[in-house]
């Protein structure tokens, strides 16, 4: 049997090992991820205590890895705080990088991060359509497109699968997000998550790539609300760092769920038919 922990961050769900013994196969995370058949989450991570606070691993529900993933890292700083390896405070590292975190309420974590590379405009031809979007950094690939009429009725699924794997983004695909700019310090959004291989209830690196591309563009100012799809509420704002540096703030809920055991039987299930 394995500890585990089943954490919330604004409805981006997580399953996560404590200090395993050994790390999980990619086979095991497909596996524990799968909704219905195991306990199902958008993904996985793995957290370490490390000299600069904690290491953290984050998987995709596919079993592949990513480097960052910023609702897993707000849902490890929570994580943390429960295990007692910190009070407020703690430096989370990613393969993104290192990512200071803090939990002053029970169930709400900030980042404090480095603001997002310039968004790069890139237009792709989709069935003959033009699609004018945002390619921006953030740890992992995003591609924004800005919706001025809103995203209730945003192609999330049809669209975001079709974008996700464009040959533009390489091997490595993108997330691809639909977002309206609300006024000036409001934005609403929707993400199609690779790996997840679905839209999601929130992305945290899709709030603050597209964010950014609302800032570039004069939409948006700082400090900005964000609604997810999970009804969620997210705050980016901005401060100076301990060295003048500029530093974006995410604020957002971030909760434990579940503490148990996984038993035997968990992860023995078939794999998807080929036709799904």
């Amino acid at each position: 049997m394995r500890h585990f922990f089943r954490l919330s961050g604004g409805g981006n769900d997580f399953l996560a090992l404590a200090e395993p013994i050994d790390d999980p196969t990619p086979a095991q995370i497909r596996a524990w991820c799968r909704r219905r058949l195991s306990l199902g989450a958008d993904g996985l991570f793995l957290l370490h205590r490390s000299p600069d606070g904690a290491l953290m691993r984050h998987f995709n529900a596919d079993g592949s890895s990513a480097d960052l993933c910023l609702n897993g890292t707000r849902c490890a700083v929570r994580l943390a705080r429960h295990l007692g390896w910190t009070d407020n405070e703690i430096v989370i590292e990613t393969g993104a990088g290192l990512i200071p975190g803090s939990s002053s309420e029970i169930t709400s974590v900030t980042l404090a991060l480095e603001p997002p590379g310039a968004p790069e405009p890139l237009k792709i031809e989709v069935d003959g359509e033009s699609i004018q979007g945002f390619r921006v950094p953030v740890g992992v690939p995003h591609f924004v497109l800005p919706r001025p009429d809103g995203v209730a009725r945003a192609p999330v699924a049809s669209l975001g699968q079709r974008l996700r794997s464009d040959p533009v983004f390489g091997d490595v695909g993108t997330n691809v997000d639909f977002v309206h700019f609300a006024d000036r310090n409001r934005m609403d959004i929707r993400t199609y998550e690779r790996g997840v291989e679905s839209e999601t209830l929130a992305c945290g690196t899709g709030v603050m790539a597209s964010v950014a591309v609302g800032v570039s563009q004069g939409d948006l100012e700082l400090p900005v609300t964000v609604l997810t799809r999970g009804g969620f509420r997210f705050e980016v704002s901005s401060w100076a760092g301990g060295h003048g540096d500029l530093r974006w703030g995410l604020e957002g809920d971030a909760r434990l769920l579940v503490e148990g055991e996984l038993v035997e039987g968990a992860e023995d299930l078939p794999e998807p038919p080929p036709w799904c």
